[in-house]
């Protein structure tokens, strides 16, 4: 049988932390993000840059985010079950930032309506 020191587990279960907390945002993040992966509307909403650039960040936020706060009170209380607590609070309080702020953008679905506005002048 391995003998493993309290040290490398509470490591071992930061990283789970991490893990889980990118895995969260990401899932949380992916269906706010599906009308700029798949376009809606004859693909006038596709916008792939969602995969580049705000993909990598939710999951780097999702996993830093909970693993700062387990850090934290690991440091300072020095058990896991309170830097569990704390981990999964700080996680659930940041996925309820990124889906109550984060919006992908969207042009209007009928972008080329003519609504009259453009003739005012007078005699048009």
């Amino acid at each position: 049988m391995i003998n493993v020191d309290r040290t490398s587990r509470t490591g071992c279960l930061g990283l789970a932390v991490a893990a889980l907390g990118a895995c969260v945002a990401v899932l949380s993040w992916a269906p706010l993000a599906r009308v700029s992966i798949d376009g809606g509307f004859e693909q006038q909403h596709r916008d792939l840059s969602v995969l580049w650039i705000d993909l990598p960040l939710v999951a780097l936020g999702g996993a830093l985010v909970p693993l700062a706060a387990w850090l934290i009170v690991v440091r300072t209380v020095g058990r896991a079950v309170p830097a569990l607590v704390a981990a999964a609070a700080a996680g659930a309080l940041a996925v309820w930032g990124l889906t109550s702020w984060w919006e992908p953008y969207q042009r209007p679905e009928f972008p080329y309506v003519d609504t009259g506005l453009a003739r005012t002048a007078p005699g048009a």
